[in-house]
């Protein structure tokens, strides 16, 4: 293709996008892997197949491993011609994680856009300046009260946290689609059927549990999701070792947590099985947990707060 071919093409798509933005609903979807950010987007690209309407997706997964930025663009209308969003025509943007849900809010259109976010924080390890425990950290200290003073048409929820209490928190991609489907017209039954069809039959009603309580929040917010002030928090540094907890049946040897491990103090022992060889080096940056292709290894770190 000649330079003048290509820029006329790159014109054209610009064109097309400026002019289906104003009839197209524009919904982006963005988060880090593992948290079922693609799970999300194609549920609602079927709903929309479902309602005759032509939708178009464009996705960035394929670098993300677990902790890895994951985002997908959802185009739906009579007429859609381009499958990604103009920055600042946005419709709604569908958060799973909160610094991620900022990171792309120039893309929420600021007049008319919704912005609906779970609060819980993935912070990356090397987002901190110090890895022990009560080290500062580059992570984005915007928060929801914030946010909401100049977005009114914020949804900010534990979405995380809800999900546990109903027994799976990997579910909270279902509590933020049920949060989700109170600003996209859509019947609640056709949301419910598609997501028991996208989800593990084991998962069923914990899902759907999960959006019935995200749609109900969402539509009946807390009081204090309007009103309520942040009171800074900080860690204080503790001493003690983070705890270290590794499934050996899931363990596979691949090496990766070793290599990734910034401490040095995990190694394989001689049945190919991860271990910790010297647990008091251990700061809980959770690296191994994240990059660990096969969930054998968690973190659990016991922190002091302190109110300032």
């Amino acid at each position: 293709m000649s330079r003048s071919s290509h820029s006329t093409a790159v014109a054209e798509h610009h064109d097309n996008a400026l002019r289906d933005s104003a009839v197209a609903t524009n919904v982006l979807v963005v988060g880090v892997g593992g948290q079922g950010v693609i799970m999300v987007s194609k549920v609602i690209a079927l709903l929309c197949q479902q309602h005759q309407l032509q939708v178009k997706q464009s996705e960035v997964h394929g670098m993300a491993k677990r902790g890895g930025v994951v985002f997908s663009h959802v185009r739906f209308g009579e007429q859609v011609y381009s499958p990604t969003i103009p920055t600042g025509e946005a419709d709604v943007i569908l958060a799973l994680e909160w610094a991620e849900g900022l990171r792309w809010l120039r893309y929420l259109n600021p007049h008319t856009g919704t912005f609906i976010a779970d609060t819980q924080q993935i912070v990356p390890p090397f987002a901190c300046c110090n890895r022990q425990p009560g080290g500062l950290s580059g992570y984005d200290q915007l928060t929801a009260n914030e946010i909401r003073s100049q977005l009114p048409g914020t949804l900010a929820l534990d979405a995380g946290g809800i999900a546990a209490e109903l027994g799976n928190s990997k579910a909270a991609n279902t509590v933020l689609l049920g949060a989700l489907s109170t600003a996209l017209e859509f019947p609640v039954e056709d949301w419910q059927s598609l997501i028991a069809a996208a989800v593990p039959p084991q998962t069923v009603e914990v899902n759907r549990r999960a959006f019935t309580t995200g749609r109900e929040w969402a539509l009946n917010p807390p009081a204090s999701n309007a009103a309520e002030s942040v009171t800074p928090v900080v860690l204080e540094p503790v001493r003690a070792p983070a705890e270290l907890e590794i499934t050996e049946a899931w363990c596979k040897g691949c090496d990766i947590c070793v290599k990734v491990c910034p401490e040095r103090c995990l190694l394989l022992n001689e049945r190919e099985v991860v271990e910790i060889s010297d647990p008091a080096a251990c700061t809980g940056c959770r690296l191994c947990e994240w990059l660990c292709p096969d969930f054998a290894i968690r973190i659990h770190i016991q922190t002091v707060e302190a109110q300032v």
